[in-house]
C-alpha cells in the first residue's frame, strides 16, 4: 500500500516562498514519476511539475521560472515555490505514477496554499 503525505502548506504574500514535501512509503518501483498537481476554487485540477526517477522535469507554463521540483533517493518530492501570486492559490496535491510492475496512480490528501496579502 503506496502512502503519500504532503507539508508544507500554508499562508503566504504575494512576492512570497514556500516549500512543499511529500514523502511516500510503501512498495515503490525504481520506475516512477513523482509530482504536484493542484486545484483551485471551480477549476480543474492541473498539472504543476513532474520529475522522473532519473531527475527529468517537467513544469506547467505558469510556474516555469519560479517553482522548482527535486526528489531525493527515498521517493521524497519537493516543490520550492518562489515568486508566488495569488493565482497560485490552491491545493496542491502529491501524485506518484508507478509503472511496475503494473501501471498505478496514487495521491496524498492535498495541503492548502493561499497566497494573499
Amino acid at each position: 500500500q503506496v502512502q503519500l503525505v504532503e507539508s508544507g502548506g500554508g499562508l503566504v504574500q504575494p512576492g512570497g516562498s514556500l516549500r512543499l514535501s511529500c514523502a511516500s512509503s510503501g512498495s515503490i518501483s525504481n520506475i516512477n514519476v513523482m509530482g504536484w498537481y493542484r486545484q483551485a476554487p471551480g477549476k480543474q485540477r492541473e498539472l504543476v511539475a513532474t520529475i522522473t526517477s532519473t531527475g527529468h522535469t517537467n513544469y506547467a507554463d505558469s510556474v516555469k521560472g519560479r517553482f522548482t521540483i527535486s526528489r531525493d533517493n527515498a521517493n521524497t518530492v519537493y516543490l520550492q515555490m518562489n515568486s508566488l501570486k495569488s493565482e497560485d492559490t490552491a491545493v496542491y496535491y502529491c501524485n506518484l505514477k508507478d509503472y511496475y510492475p503494473d501501471r498505478s496512480d496514487h495521491w496524498g490528501q492535498g495541503t492548502q496554499i493561499t497566497v494573499s496579502s
